[in-house]
């Protein structure tokens, strides 16, 4: 398995229809609500044969409400 984290920024107001959405999408292990640049930092498990970028350009960037991404991949957990 593939771990990895996606920030993301959502519209003015949108922060809780964006989470909802992933959480009905059933595609993020954890959802969480952040301070910051980002609104939202969601855990994603995939396995080792799909592509990470294709899968957020696919499965989370479609998402209504989303204006941004940032995609963290993780190598090692300790």
């Amino acid at each position: 398995m593939q771990t990895f984290f996606v920030e993301i920024k959502c519209a003015l107001g949108r922060t809780y229809d964006v989470a909802s959405a992933l959480a009905e999408a059933e595609i993020a292990s954890e959802i969480y609500s952040i301070a910051g640049t980002y609104d939202i930092l969601a855990k994603f498990y995939v396995s080792r044969d799909v592509d990470i970028g294709h899968f957020v350009g696919q499965k989370v960037q479609v998402i209504p409400g989303i204006v941004d991404t940032r995609t963290i991949i993780t190598f090692k957990a300790f």
